[in-house]
């Protein structure tokens, strides 16, 4: 390990095994001692590390500030343990495109502070978000108390650099949105460190909200404010947060930092609320309200933000006042569903009692995030093995309510052998067949995640098609003939199409349709949360959950779009600026491989961090990966009200720089735009900015005057939303070229008038928050030359070109997703092991027809 110091100057290089100490554990109760410990400030220092321990097969640990729960960043098999906390710059903060790009050092609360200083928020906030890295946030997929609301790390991070196990540099993603590329960028969150060292991260933020109302209330026990959570998110509201402590919790925290804990309660919960000031009195008074029903007493809402903080310190300082009392302690993290929180509650007091071990609770209650808490002696085996016994029951009674073995600590070394308990060979088996694509000698990170002795997968025994078009059944269905297609090496394409007896398939293969795949295949209200299978059409989901009031919020983009094909193209129409993209609202899927395996992918829960994030991977894969048979989605209440403001402009200019500016305002927006006013009113010429807002009546009021006043030329309310305006833009199939340009949102204006100058006769709509150009021109014969110069615009701005819709012999000239070719060569790769026979279309020139 000597050798190390010719690589770095030498006092960034430990080799002291008393320094080393310092490295041998995380937070967690787990030990291993690394060799050597090397502290580097670059991407090339990283390099340079990575590709000499590569040649050596010495294993590489990535640590940031080693506040994880699980054995993540130890080192068991020696080897050097790479520690960021030197690459701790924010190498850009800008306000205007609402994005950030950091280093892996940057502390979670030091980003939110700048962030903050601009009028932003970046919402994941793990408790120990004061001294936790922003490269272990990504890693481990840290949530926190907000996530119920805002969602996990894995929503908010559109790129990353990594290095990969042989020295390799790749960028995934970037500042613009939804590349045409397998999602890798949101494979590698939560992945432990086991596929790559990340060097830079990409971060989206939001407006901050102006206003928070933080409300107190007691319970006389845990079960019951289990029930009073459900009773507050079955009644369609989505507080900030759901906060839960028991009494013995509130017991040892009240005597460390005296904040007036309810201690002689059974339990508490901390409920949040934020947005415009004018409605949070409605809003806490309807959740205290709800609460109260559900034997809650003791309300205590902070009338200052100092009572606010004060409530806050009594949670965040939980694990800070249990280290008090005891040489360790065991923090049990599981998720189950929502509305199985109460029987879990129970369960879980159950086992321990049986095990006369005592327990103590504090967690994120509303999306279902446990951490039972016992406290222990490391010395006192025969406790140890008590705990071991429990925690494995725990386990095994989250995974019977279909939940996760960790929702945001991680596997680790903590949790792997309980990865066979949550998943099936087939589907370990495909995760590591993504860990071998990254890492072929398996040195990063070796110990961790997978467990060991995995049986061999099964596969579904092959049935061959009568005909080359095939109505699929089920997903094991799907797999028996991708199966038996693969052995014979016939070519198959997956369509959600219903007419295809009467067209031939591409490349004379098979056509296997999903059509009559439908229906909704399972329902809970209460965890927000719906399962459907893929060929259902989007518009029969809608009307199925309006009854409950509630919605999916997305949109298709042509009539009769199957869930499972707006899946698998990634399709996001302009509400993903309120309520988030594809990728943001599936939980899981049930998906076929083209090597006979049926796996399913993810769990319906808001937070799992169990393993590799397998569903991202699937959305926007183009039906190159597999068939998807069902998919599960997170769900939003009915908005209340929505409302549209309008402005018209003569010049595109003058329009984008208005969307841009009403960016600013944007909490409940669920579109900003600009379309050819035609669209709006036949006959009409020039352009016209959209301003959609939806939620409470008062949000939507006081944020479209905001625009108004921004504005300041004359305005029209309207009901007509900036997303139907997109849709009847995408709805045009005349023979035309459809393309979505994908910018930085700093780049925007300059790319659309830079695509404007290549294909001058094309049709134009900018979908403004998500930073979307999308072009609707001829299909003449200079077109591809055309959407290649344009794609080579848009890489040099770090933005892409997706081809949406073309004729089939436009599509045979071109590369459909035009992946950058690093990242193609992962694509390929994956593909490789997941369709080995090559029966799926190539991941370049993608489905002719999906």
């Amino acid at each position: 390990m000597e050798a190390l110091r010719a690589l770095l100057p030498a006092h960034r290089v430990i080799l002291d095994p008393v320094e080393l100490l310092t490295y041998e554990m995380d937070a967690g109760v787990q030990r291993g001692r690394p060799q050597a410990v090397v502290l580097p400030e670059s991407t090339d220092e990283v390099v340079r590390v990575v590709r000499w321990a590569g040649e050596r097969g010495i294993p590489i640990v990535a640590r940031g500030a080693g506040t994880g729960l699980s054995g993540g960043a130890i080192a068991p098999r020696g080897g050097i343990v790479l520690a960021f906390t030197r690459m701790d710059r924010i190498r850009d903060l800008n306000p205007s495109a609402r994005r950030a790009v950091v280093e892996p050092g940057v502390l979670n609360q030091v980003l939110d502070a700048a962030a903050a200083a601009h009028g932003l928020y970046y919402p994941p906030d793990p408790a120990s978000g004061r001294a936790s890295t922003l490269g272990g946030n990504v890693a481990e997929n840290a949530g926190g108390p907000h996530c119920f609301k805002y969602g996990v790390t894995t929503n908010y991070v559109t790129g990353l650099e990594v290095v990969l196990a042989d020295g390799q540099v790749v960028r995934f993603g970037g500042q613009a949105l939804d590349y045409p590329e397998y999602d890798f960028c949101g494979l590698i969150t939560g992945s432990e460190g086991t596929l790559g060292l990340v060097t830079e991260i990409t971060v989206r933020l939001i407006r901050r909200p102006p206003g928070v109302k933080t409300l107190m209330a007691a319970f006389d026990s845990v079960e019951q404010a289990g029930r009073a959570v459900s009773a507050v998110v079955a009644a369609g509201l989505v507080p900030a947060t759901l906060e839960m402590m028991d009494q013995n919790i509130m017991r040892i925290v009240e005597d460390y930092v005296h904040v007036g804990l309810p201690v002689e309660a059974g339990a508490m919960l901390i409920v949040e609320v934020d947005g415009y000031p004018q409605v949070l009195d409605e809003q806490i008074e309807r959740v205290a309200a709800i609460l109260q029903e559900h034997g809650g007493y003791g309300m205590r809402i902070a009338r200052t933000e100092a009572e606010r903080a004060e409530i806050w310190r009594g949670r965040k300082s939980a694990a800070g006042a249990v280290s008090r009392l005891s040489p360790a302690y065991y923090l049990v993290d599981v998720t189950v569903p929502r509305s199985r929180l109460a029987e879990m509650l129970a369960t879980v007091n159950h086992i321990c009692a049986a095990h006369d071990l005592p327990v103590g609770y504090v967690f994120h209650a509303g999306d279902g995030n446990l951490h039972p808490l016992i406290l222990f002696d490391p010395r006192n085996k025969e406790l140890l093995h008590r705990i071991e016994a429990a925690s494995k029951e725990i386990v095994e009674a989250c995974v019977r309510m279909d939940g996760s073995i960790t929702g945001e600590h991680g596997v680790g070394t903590e949790k792997r052998e309980y990865m066979r308990v949550m998943y099936t060979p087939e589907e370990l088996s495909a995760m590591l067949d993504i860990k071998a694509l990254f890492d072929p000698q398996g040195i990063l990170n070796p110990d961790k995640v997978f467990p060991q002795d995995i049986p061999p997968p099964q596969r579904v025994a092959p049935a061959r098609p009568e005909s080359n078009h095939v109505f699929v059944e089920s997903a094991r269905h799907a797999a028996a003939l991708l199966a038996a297609l693969a052995a014979d090496g016939r070519p198959a394409t997956i369509t959600d199409r219903e007419d295809i007896a009467h067209t031939s398939p591409p490349r004379g293969g098979v056509w296997l349709s999903t059509a009559r795949l439908r229906g909704i295949v399972s329902f809970s209200p209460d965890d927000f949360c719906v399962t459907v299978a893929a060929g259902t059409p989007l518009e029969d989901v809608q009307r199925f959950l309006a009854d409950a009031h509630m919605f999916l919020p997305l949109v298709g983009d042509r009539s009769h779009t199957s869930v499972g094909r707006l899946v698998a193209t990634n399709t996001n129409a302009p509400l993903r600026l309120r309520y988030g993209g594809v990728r943001d609202l599936v939980l899981a899927m049930t998906v076929a491989l083209p090597d006979g395996r049926v796996i399913r992918a993810g769990r319906p829960v808001v937070k799992n961090v169990a393993g590799y994030d397998l569903p991202k991977v699937f959305v926007g894969s183009w039906g190159t990966l597999g068939l998807i048979a069902d998919v599960t989605f997170r769900v939003s209440p009915l908005p209340p009200a929505r409302a549209t403001l309008m402005l018209r402009c003569d010049e595109l200019e003058q329009a984008l720089a208005l969307a841009q500016a009403a960016l600013f305002e944007a909490l409940v927006a669920s579109a900003i735009v600009v379309a050819p006013a035609f669209l709006v009113e036949e006959g009409e010429e020039g352009w016209t900015v959209l301003y959609t807002a939806e939620g409470h009546p008062q949000e939507v009021a006081v944020e479209l005057d905001s625009v108004r006043e921004r504005w300041g030329g004359e305005t029209i309310v309207q009901e007509t939303t900036g997303t139907e305006v997109w849709r009847r833009f995408m709805a045009v199939d005349n023979g035309d070229v459809l393309l979505r340009v994908g910018l930085p949102p700093s780049q925007l204006a300059e790319g659309v008038a830079r695509a404007r100058r290549i294909m001058p006769e094309a049709d134009v709509f900018v979908d403004v928050g998500a930073g979307f150009c999308y072009l609707r021109g001829p299909a003449d014969e200079r077109v591809d030359q055309r959407i290649e110069a344009m794609r080579a615009a848009a890489r040099q701005v770090d933005g892409y070109v997706l081809v949406m819709r073309a004729p089939a012999r436009v599509l045979a000239r071109v590369d459909r997703l035009g992946a950058r070719e690093q990242v193609a060569a992962l694509m390929r790769g994956l593909k490789a092991r997941w369709d080995p026979a090559g029966i799926l279309p190539d991941v370049c020139t993608a489905p002719k027809a999906l």
